[in-house]
């Protein structure tokens, strides 16, 4: 309000010369941030070997840890933290392939995001996501008949289930922890060793393969894993279950991506259900709603694998020297056109 009041000043003159410093400044100041925040150096992995890791995996033991001085590759608690360059693709590919490996997707297209992302994130997944292993896309929509039909590779499925279509978005966001709690119960159980749960509104744009597969898997945020620890935004409120002290945390993990074996999922998925139906029955809603839960459970119940922010990249962000490869990108989100409007 302020900028245009000042570049509809009634002298032209003036309102150019004030208003053209101000429109620089507003527009570079997120990008000069984030250019500083790209400076901030990173924690660096304290084992010596990856014969030092906590292995989900017999093959993690080919991780290399120090092929990467400058991000963190390991936590303090022995996970790795999966960076490009660190593996060898085809070594966790057969590898996988060998023990038979198989893996869940699900993913909540509801209302006008199913129109706006739905396909394109399906498409994008068959060209990069765990390509060469048996894959079951479970898709939870409120419009099963508009679910796109697609050409799958051998060895990968889709199932659609129906959803209710709660009137917030933030209801819909944070009842996916019980819908996939469920289909656990129900189906992937019954089918596959893992299981990976993602936000819609993104498409991979790169390999995201059996290099990310663990017993429980989270996601550096793109935004914060470079930001010192005061800077993270856990929820503050003393009354939400989702309440970190400042003494608490380590990393901040982002909700659009989480995962991991089929028995660890569903913990994740039930704790953080009844943490928020604890939030509800007494009014409190979390700052960031499900991530907020979630990121209180991953502190409290370390993840033995962690994705560094390759897996779920904003482009918005711009360059970073540290990110080689670009995995999974978020899509624009036109939060305007696509929720409801009395939300």
């Amino acid at each position: 309000m302020i900028l245009r009041n000042i570049c509809s000043l009634p002298s032209r003159k003036t309102a150019l010369a004030l208003c053209i410093p101000m429109l620089f400044v507003v527009y570079h100041i997120p990008y000069s941030i984030r250019y500083l925040e790209s400076l901030i150096p990173m924690d660096k992995c304290q084992l010596i070997g990856s014969e030092e890791l906590k292995l989900d995996n017999a093959v993690d033991i080919t991780l290399k840890l120090g092929s990467r001085s400058d991000v963190q590759t390991c936590t303090y608690w022995g996970a790795p933290i999966i960076w490009d360059g660190m593996f060898d693709p085809e070594t966790f590919d057969q590898t996988h392939k060998r023990t038979h490996t198989s893996v869940a997707l699900t993913v909540f297209a509801v209302g006008r995001y199913l129109d706006a992302y739905l396909k394109d994130f399906l498409s994008s997944a068959e060209v990069y996501f765990m390509v060469g292993l048996p894959v079951t896309y479970y898709v939870f929509t409120d419009v099963p008949e508009k679910v796109p039909t697609l050409n799958l590779a051998p060895g990968r499925e889709l199932k659609v289930f129906a959803v209710e279509h709660h009137s917030r978005w933030q209801d819909i966001s944070m009842m996916r922890m019980k819908s996939i709690m469920e289909v656990i119960d129900t189906h992937i159980r019954h089918h596959n060793q893992y299981v990976f749960c993602m936000d819609v509104d993104q498409v991979f744009g790169g390999r995201f393969g059996a290099e990310a597969l663990g017993d429980s898997v989270a996601l550096l945020h793109a935004y914060y894993y470079r930001r010192f620890k005061y800077m993270l935004t856990y929820d503050q409120n003393p009354k939400s279950q989702a309440y970190m002290a400042e003494s608490q945390g380590d990393f901040y993990y982002h909700a659009a991506v989480f995962g991991g074996s089929w028995k660890r999922v569903r913990q994740m998925t039930e704790a953080c259900y009844r943490s928020i139906i604890k939030d509800k029955d007494n009014g409190v809603e979390a700052l960031w709603h499900d991530e907020s839960h979630l990121n209180k459970y991953l502190w409290q119940h370390k993840p033995s694998r962690v994705l560094s922010p390759e897996y779920c990249w904003d482009p918005a962000i711009g360059y970073r020297s540290d990110i080689h490869v670009k995995r999974l990108l978020w899509r624009e989100k036109n939060y305007d056109k696509l929720r409801d409007k009395a939300n």
